[in-house]
């Protein structure tokens, strides 16, 4: 059976959108009309992804979120291991998504199992939604016989991935909404009330004090040049965004942040984290060791860290171990070369390999925490700062006036 996009009017006269499989238009159309819906277009999704616009092509293939990849990798796991065959499984994962797009996505790897293809195979034709990670996993399970098992990392993989994830974004919302609230006070003050306030000592003939006149310049810029100033910072952010499109220019870059204190450190441990995690997973599906490190050096972001993974290869498939070639590398944490060694000697180097992860992923959480604690108080010791500075300019000039009346 093949899956058909189709478009149709309800009974109340509204354009619904959706999925069915059938093994012709013929038969799809008869199916919406046995839902009480009068079909307008039906086509076969595969053909339609096929003869569409470049960007109708990248619409359909575009990612999909940790969320959902986490949900159905979950469902299918789970299914496959209660020994459904592996076509009902993704019919029934199908059947229970809540997106269209996504229930395309099901019946179009549905379609091409049935056809005799291997799931890895057809999840090819998704690489932005199946990475070559969880490709990698997926064929290793078919070849070995645990497909089921190896869905079921997978989905802890992507659970704890979007775990993480999450955990970051929550950990920065709170500095970010304190950095914005201090930016918009201090705008708004130096815009309309500093000028007000500041407007009755433009007459006088005393000169006034150094944070007075130092005030009054800052409020003048800010009113005059603020709105030129917040296009200007627009456009260089745009235009480093595409000058850091050249693999070149952004290689420089990441070298830049490697070099800074704290920011190497937090970089490299998320790095080589996901790293760890990526290979103690792959390792443990019966991917080779060599194709593993290979697939694992794609998940690292920065690209200096990606070229010393791809040294790391290397001298692995010259002869040396894994732990005394990233002991060469002199990129990855010693805590983590020392735990893989250990695993080489013992023979558990996946289980080791995931401690490592774990073990960065818990310090770079504590890191994060520390210093998010420390930020607060810094941001409100910062504005207290910033009022106490507009204040004292603003009362310096009256002490001056009672000084000269009395």
């Amino acid at each position: 059976m093949t899956a058909y996009r189709y478009r149709a009017l309800n009974l109340e006269g509204k354009l619904v959108r959706g999925v069915l499989e059938g093994d012709s238009e013929r038969q799809v159309r008869s199916q919406l009309r046995g839902q009480s819906l009068r079909p307008v277009e039906v086509s076969e999704a595969n053909r339609q992804a096929q003869g569409a616009s470049p960007w109708r092509l990248a619409a359909l293939r575009r990612r999909v979120s940790a969320g959902d990849l986490a949900l159905i990798t979950r469902q299918l796991a789970t299914l496959v291991q209660s020994n459904l065959p592996l076509d009902e499984a993704l019919q029934a994962t199908a059947a229970q998504s809540r997106s269209t797009r996504i229930e395309g996505i099901l019946l179009q790897l549905r379609s091409r199992v049935a056809e005799g293809h291997t799931l890895a195979y057809a999840m090819g034709e998704f690489p932005l939604v199946f990475n070559e990670m969880y490709r990698a996993m997926v064929k290793a399970g078919e070849h070995a016989g645990y497909l089921g098992p190896v869905l079921e990392q997978l989905a802890d993989y992507t659970e704890r991935r979007q775990y993480t994830g999450q955990k970051l974004k929550m950990a920065m919302i709170y500095p970010f909404i304190l950095v914005g609230v201090a930016i918009a006070v201090i705008t708004l003050l130096m815009v309309f009330i500093v000028p007000e306030l500041v407007g009755i000592f433009a007459h006088t003939s005393r000169e006034l004090p150094l944070l007075t006149r130092g005030l009054i310049v800052t409020s003048d810029f800010f009113r005059d040049w603020g709105g030129w100033m917040f296009l200007g910072i627009a456009a260089l952010w745009w235009l480093a965004r595409r000058l850091l499109r050249n693999p070149r220019r952004r290689r420089r870059w990441h070298s830049l942040l490697l070099r800074i204190p704290g920011i190497s450190r937090l970089l490299v441990a998320l790095d080589t984290a996901r790293f760890a995690s990526t290979l103690s997973i792959l390792m443990a599906s019966g991917v080779p060791l060599l194709e593993s490190l290979r697939i694992a050096g794609e998940v690292l972001t920065n690209l200096v860290l990606r070229e010393h993974s791809e040294q790391v290869a290397e001298r692995v498939q010259e002869g040396s171990s894994l732990h005394r070639a990233l002991e060469q590398s002199g990129r990855f944490p010693p805590m983590m070369v020392h735990m893989v060694a250990s695993g080489e000697t013992s023979g558990e180097l996946e289980t080791m390999l995931e401690r490592s992860a774990t073990n960065q992923e818990r310090e770079l959480e504590m890191t994060l925490g520390t210093m998010m604690s420390l930020f607060e108080p810094l941001m409100v010791v910062f504005m207290g700062g910033m009022v106490l500075t507009i204040v004292l300019a603003i009362l310096l000039p009256i002490f001056d006036l009672n000084t000269m009346v009395k």
